[in-house]
């Protein structure tokens, strides 16, 4: 795939070479005019590109992000009322439209130039530069656990810090004072001399005609009253009353519905349909081939929608007649693929070891291997897994007179609207998107498939057209989770210090670090191996973290246990040198009380990640009972620098430890004749209430750089849990799922699992 990486972007020179020299041309400027025109009525009371301020004092903040859950709204919302000084209780918060204008120019300068400080008189240059890249790129993605570590970070305090100041000065100029004797709060402006008071909205008019800086004085967070407190989520009442509204809500006149099948083995063709059963069945309108419409998306891939649909009254009629069709697939020549030759191919790859790859590579790790006085070794697996979403893919769409509207959940609205354009050949601004709220993303709603196959179908039907995929289509037609193997060896000398570490996976992909370990070990050599697999992959929640937190959280406790060490003890004598790791580790492993001792048949396993730019402790509890596996209670610890959302993060952490439970004990997709095996919850089975663990959350406020919150739960919790159950066991658990082995069984037969 062609993706944007920041060495490449920053290598064209549009950093070091070209972009920066352009300076005053770059920069944004004033976009409210245009912007409030594009907004319609709702745009007159704009002020900035993120706030509205109406003839009531009404503040809204616009937040350039999808809202499937994880609360972005609310927190991004506290973060630009902080700096605005805003009145909370009287602050509204919506959705940005998909248009440019809302394009994540800050996701991008936050992952394409981490870690460059700009002085103040470049970064106007450096924002407008990436407001065009991100337009171009039509990038308004939600995901990464990036919305408040980049966009609340670089747009949204800059926008309310700016916007308090514009108001400060109109304020200062209408008063005939000088600005630095005004203040602001709750949404006025004070000039406490003279005892006037006025409302942000007597100021809104002139504030429209300044020029924001995007260099304003920010507050010191010992200043804060909004960020770093618990405020009730934005969201949560209308999805307790029922009047939230989601894509699969959307209701038009003389909407009809449809559903869709594709080939088993991706990538296979239409040679023949036989629909005549399935347009006998009442209510059926008509029988759809939808043809292979390619196109290359923002990240260089190629997307095929073919597929057969059928059009109904009722989405229940059409996916009846859907399962009455008789379809020829043509073959690929992957027929013969399963997931026990996938996972062959992969060893005789790491066996090979040919065409290398490195991800770091420290001190004299081959010679360190030859010399050592002992080495232990070790393979590891994952299988691919599913997003499952608790709410279907779906979407609806109306293509007439030159012009498209559709009304779908996803996290990439300019996106979807450019790959829905292209797939109709249409302009982009011939495409109206109305994006909702999301029952879960998690990645897979960052593809715009279902998207570009409910366009055709309204283009084709002549009439308002909702797509729904069955529960079987959205398991066997996703873009999986990688399966990966992982191999490796770990060199001590004759006193059972670890000397080298080494690494060997199959696949990279994103992001680049998922494989690195915090540990001070002298020598180590990380890298890959590529072994290509037509099974289709995509982001899945904490992507890489997933499976190389599994990997190297679970072999440093085989390395702990061979020395004989405690697996607490052992990392942090490993982390003397990391003290915001050893904090988070320490936290975790007190709050858990570690040295409590448990009966016989319970297991205590603890695990550390970095990721997404927080770090997460997890210890995990268990009691394996015939050979089964129950977990009772997980105790978490985060650092993400900053909470600006407490009980947000509490929130992600637990979903995002349920969501890893999943994988750990019950997720598998597997892969027979080419195709995907499972079908629904029954042979894809995801934790339920009465399984659900006792969560016990702990934030720790370093004042670090802000990070992610809502995919650092999950990458934990699958070592923690393997961690544990050899605890309890004695038996290592080296393949996922958990749940498919009897741990009686397997420590009879091989004392280890995988």
């Amino acid at each position: 795939m062609n993706k944007w990486t920041r060495r490449a972007f920053i290598t064209t020179g549009l950093v070091a070479g070209g972009g920066l020299v352009v300076g005053v041309a770059m920069r944004p400027g004033n976009q409210v005019k245009d912007l409030a025109a594009k907004l319609g009525e709702a745009g007159d009371d704009l002020v900035h590109t993120y706030i509205k301020i109406d003839s009531s004092n009404v503040v809204t903040a616009i937040v350039p992000h999808s809202e499937m859950g994880q609360g972005v709204l609310t927190s991004l919302g506290q973060m630009l009322a902080e700096e605005l000084d805003a009145d909370w209780d009287q602050l509204v918060v919506e959705e940005a439209p998909a248009i440019g204008e809302y394009a994540s120019y800050s996701a991008g300068r936050g992952y394409l130039m981490a870690g460059i400080d700009f002085s103040n008189l470049v970064i106007p240059t450096v924002d407008g530069m990436m407001m065009r890249v991100a337009d171009r790129l039509n990038l308004q993605i939600t995901g990464g656990s990036m919305s408040v570590r980049t966009t609340g970070v670089l747009a949204m305090r800059t926008a309310g810090a700016a916007t308090r100041q514009m108001l400060r000065e109109a304020a200062a100029q209408s008063w005939g004072v000088h600005d630095s004797e005004v203040t602001t709060e709750n949404s006025h402006v004070i000039h406490a001399a003279s005892n006037r008071r006025e409302p942000y909205s007597t100021f809104a008019a002139q504030v429209a005609e300044m020029t924001p800086s995007y260099t304003p004085t920010l507050k010191d967070s010992s200043e804060y009253k909004i960020v770093g407190t618990h405020k009730p989520r934005r969201d949560i009442p209308a999805k307790v009353d029922g009047s939230a509204q989601f894509a699969l809500d959307v209701r038009l006149p003389d909407m009809v519905y449809a559903s869709v099948v594709r080939a088993p083995v991706p990538g296979a063709g239409i040679t023949s349909v036989d629909d005549s059963a399935a347009r006998a069945i009442d209510g059926v309108i008509d029988v759809i081939v939808i043809p292979r419409a390619s196109v290359n998306n923002m990240l260089g891939e190629t997307l095929s929608t073919e597929a057969v649909a059928v059009v109904a009254d009722s989405y229940w009629t059409a996916n009846r007649a859907v399962q009455e069709l008789q379809v020829q697939w043509s073959e690929t020549g992957n027929e013969s693929v399963s997931s026990d030759t996938i996972f062959a191919q992969f060893n005789d790859a790491l066996n090979a070891n040919s065409e290398r790859q490195t991800d770091r590579v420290m001190g004299e790790t081959e010679s360190v291997f030859a010399n050592a006085a002992r080495v232990i070794d070790a393979d590891y697996h994952v299988p691919f897994l599913a997003h499952t979403c608790m709410e279907p893919l779906n979407a609806t769409a109306v293509v007439r007179d030159g012009r498209a509207e559709i009304w779908v959940g996803c996290q990439n609205p300019l996106g979807f609207r450019r790959d829905i354009a292209l797939t109709l050949g249409m302009d982009p601004e011939n495409v109206t998107l109305h994006n909702h709220a999301m029952g879960g993303g998690f990645g897979r709603k960052a593809r715009p498939d279902y998207a570009m196959q409910v366009a055709i179908l309204a283009r084709e039907v002549g009439r308002p057209v909702q797509l729904i995929w069955s529960r079987e289509e959205d398991v066997r037609q996703d873009f999986y989770r990688p399966a990966v193997q992982s191999r490796f060896r770990a060199a001590f000398d004759a006193n059972d210090n670890l000397l080298a570490w080494e690494n060997t996976y199959t696949n990279k992909q994103e992001p680049i670090e998922a494989p690195l370990i915090p540990y001070a070990v002298a020598n180590q050599d990380i890298g890959y191996v590529s072994s290509p697999m037509h099974i289709p992959f995509g982001a899945w929640r904490s992507v890489d973290h997933s499976q190389h937190g599994f990997f190297t959280e679970s072999f440093i406790d085989e390395v702990a246990r061979a020395t004989g060490r405690d697996g607490f003890e052992y990392r942090a004598e490993l982390l003397q040198n990391s003290p915001r790791h050893l904090a988070v580790l320490k936290r975790a492993a007190d709050e858990a009380q570690w040295n409590r001792p448990l009966p016989a048949g319970r297991g205590r396993g603890i695990s550390l990640q970095e990721s997404f730019g927080s770090l997460v402790a997890q210890v995990v509890e268990v009691t394996v009972v015939a050979g089964q596996v129950s977990v009772d209670r997980v105790v978490a610890v985060i650092d993400p620098g900053l909470a600006i959302a407490p009980d947000g993060i509490a929130a992600q952490l637990e979903s995002g430890i349920i969501y890893g439970l999943t994988a750990a004990l019950h997720g598998e997709i597997t892969i027979e004749n080419g195709a995907v095996v499972q079908s629904n919850f029954h042979d894809y089975q995801a934790v339920r209430m009465n399984e659900a663990p006792l969560i016990e959350t702990h934030v720790i406020n370093s004042g670090y750089a802000i990070g992610g919150a809502g995919e650092p739960g999950t990458p934990g919790v699958a070592p923690a849990l393997a961690n544990a159950v050899f605890d309890a066991t004695g038996i290592r658990v080296r393949q996922l799922p958990l749940n498919r082995f009897d741990l009686n069984i397997q420590a009879e037969e091989t004392g280890a699992v995988g």
